[in-house]
């Protein structure tokens, strides 16, 4: 705390927390790595190591090159470096291969291209507006989004231990969504076509982005604002795709929580109601992402440093919207503490049961549907938001 008073004085709070989550990554390096940590490099060596046109035909390994061609020349760059960590992890034919360079270079990677998203991060603060500024740094809506995308604890684990590169495209996409705040909308469409083109995943996005973009772009840029009302309705980007988003990911929320949780950090500093949702999507994604890190060494790390991002969430939204209605009714409240006895049972209680051996799936099962039913409870949510509550523009106009 003393630190961020001192990086407020000088205007430096953000190079501040920038700084802090990319010291935490660091510590994190020695940490478990999942099969995805075999998939990248198996995809360093296919991109380095033969033709382009053998790049989506080489199956030496199960993990075959699978995503869109950004992202087979990102790790045809990325290769260009590791040669001269350990050559020999660019070998198609080193299945499995690990050491202790390859180790950190492949963490380096994903510290370094999260450069991306800190500079996102930065964009999207410059489009929160100012009513809500308190006296104090860490009331202030800009300092309380940027730590809650910064330190992303989804991000933190399913990047920076599980091993993936989400960090840099949701960079990519919240770049996107700046953009598209910032009224600059051929950049926001062009950066989000960049997106479908690194991960395919991306597109289930697509629809919300098409119809808005036609609503506040194509439309008004040839027509009178009546005429475009006429065909489409008048929706903020919060109102519109965001939702949107969230909705896309009930296909799979444990693999795509990010997505939405990232994008709906954007309203949760705009209204209490926003706010409240966040906090029951984000509370329940996160700990859907358990499962990801089942190693012993990591449970106290996972439960930590999930424990401290969710407490700096609801204390902080609770502050900047104090004079508001509470985040939380009853029924969420006891759903959201239901969460501690539900990781007790899993982790510490079913081990010592005589199902454990039988029946080793209980604990995903369970896992699975308690979050499943939070998560489209936050869905239901947010729409009836959208559809009873005034927008955001002409409650603050009132």
């Amino acid at each position: 705390m003393a630190a961020l008073t001192i990086a407020a004085g000088t205007g430096n709070w953000f190079s501040a927390l920038a700084l802090g989550v990319t010291l935490l990554k660091c510590l994190l390096i020695p940490t478990y790595h999942s099969t995805d940590f075999e998939v990248h490099r198996n995809w360093l060596a296919i991109t380095h190591s033969l033709p382009i046109s053998q790049w989506y035909y080489e199956a030496t390994s199960e993990w075959t090159l699978d995503y869109p061609p950004f992202f087979a020349w990102f790790e045809y760059i990325l290769s260009h470096v590791a040669k001269y960590f350990d050559q020999e992890m660019l070998n198609v034919h080193n299945l499995n291969y690990s050491s202790s360079r390859t180790l950190l270079f492949q963490r380096f990677s994903v510290i370094f291209t999260d450069t991306l998203f800190v500079y996102a991060v930065h964009e999207c603060c410059k489009c929160i507006g100012g009513k809500k500024v308190g006296k104090e740094l860490t009331e202030k809506p800009k300092f309380i989004l940027s730590v809650l995308l910064l330190w992303n604890f989804g991000l933190l684990i399913v990047d920076h231990i599980h091993f993936q590169y989400n960090g840099f495209l949701f960079g990519l996409m919240l770049l996107s969504i700046a953009r598209l705040f910032q009224k600059r909308h051929m950049e926001g469409a062009f950066l989000f076509a960049v997106l479908l083109h690194f991960k395919h995943i991306y597109l289930y996005v697509a629809p919300a982005y098409g119809v808005y973009l036609l609503r506040s772009y194509c439309f008004t840029a040839n027509r009178p604002e009546s005429a475009a009302s006429s065909v489409f309705p008048t929706l903020s980007f919060q109102e519109g795709p965001l939702p949107c988003i969230l909705g896309s990911k009930l296909l799979g929320f444990v693999q795509c929580f990010g997505q939405s949780a990232v994008c709906h950090r954007l309203l949760s500093v705009g209204k209490a109601g926003d706010a409240s949702v966040f906090l029951i999507l984000t509370t329940t994604g996160h700990y859907s992402l358990f499962p990801l890190l089942f190693t012993a060494p990591e449970l106290p790390i996972k439960i930590l440093l999930m424990l401290l991002f969710t407490i700096y969430s609801i204390s902080s939204l609770k502050t900047l919207f104090r004079k508001e209605k509470p985040l939380f009714n009853w029924m969420e409240t006891f759903y959201l503490l239901g969460l501690g006895p539900l990781e007790v049972c899993c982790e510490f209680v079913f081990p010592l049961t005589s199902w454990k051996l039988k029946y080793p799936f209980i604990p995903l099962l369970l896992t699975s549907v308690y979050c499943a039913l939070g998560i489209t409870y936050a869905w239901f949510k947010l729409y009836v938001s959208v559809l009873i509550d005034p927008p955001i523009g002409k409650t603050k106009k009132q």
